[in-house]
């Protein structure tokens, strides 16, 4: 069973979408990100993914209040990225009612400070960003493109104690292409116990459905949800389904 992760991509507190990380590409789809929440939880859905796209560009976080208002509004459980760089930006996510982080840049720059986060509050709050274009991580709201190869970013992590992998193909997000589903089953047959949460592309059910059949654990869907591909109620549907 697969679990689905809708997203809400904050910039200016609004519910935004991009196309290949591409700022400039930018549309705005809704104004108000915890009443987009509040009808996610009443779908059903139990997990969020919110990403500051102002903290990413930034490299500090810029819409906590932004989570707050989630948080408070819904009793969905909340994993927040963008702009974590700090032990002061790790606290504020969780003060501000988050249940995981998603920490992506750091990983590259300061793996010391990750492994040191990993260790203070635990494996099962610490998801590890993937962000990947052309086999590479990319970083700081995709930017920045390193020279760290994908498969052995992630065999650094895993080897450290890392279980939760969010893995956005760039040249896939924001596209409705449909999710890179070969990339996402040679790494689960590579690290077998990772939960893997597929990130890009997502344009219909049946590419929620392929993913589940690859044994991909969960995945993002953002656009797809906004531009009306997917509908709310066909997640209900497939939830209620899978029990």
């Amino acid at each position: 069973m697969i679990d689905i992760i809708p997203a809400i991509d904050v910039i200016d507190g609004q519910c935004v979408r991009l196309t290949k990380g591409d700022y400039d590409s930018k549309t705005v789809y809704r104004s108000n990100p915890a009443e987009v929440a509040a009808e996610y939880e009443a779908a059903g859905l139990k997990r969020l993914h919110v990403v500051d796209l102002d903290g990413a560009k930034s490299k500090h976080i810029v819409n906590q209040k932004v989570l707050s208002a989630i948080t408070d509004a819904t009793g969905i459980t909340v994993d927040f990225g963008g702009g974590i760089k700090t032990d002061a930006d790790i606290e504020t996510a969780f003060a501000c009612g988050a249940s995981m982080v998603t920490i992506g840049s750091i990983a590259i720059t300061q793996p010391e400070l990750l492994f040191g986060w990993v260790k203070k509050y635990g494996p099962d709050k610490i998801i590890l960003g993937a962000d990947v274009r052309n086999g590479k991580i990319s970083i700081n709201g995709w930017k920045e493109d390193s020279d760290v190869e994908l498969k052995d970013f992630l065999k650094k992590y895993i080897d450290a104690g890392v279980r939760k992998v969010l893995c956005t193909e760039i040249s896939k997000d924001g596209t409705l292409t449909g999710p890179a589903v070969g990339l996402y089953g040679q790494l689960m047959q590579a690290f077998p116990g990772m939960y893997l949460i597929a990130s890009g592309g997502v344009s219909s059910m049946d590419d929620i459905k392929a993913l589940d059949a690859a044994g991909i654990p969960a995945v993002v869907v953002g656009k797809a949800i906004y531009e009306g591909r997917i509908s709310l109620q066909e997640l209900k549907e497939y939830i209620s389904k899978q029990g």
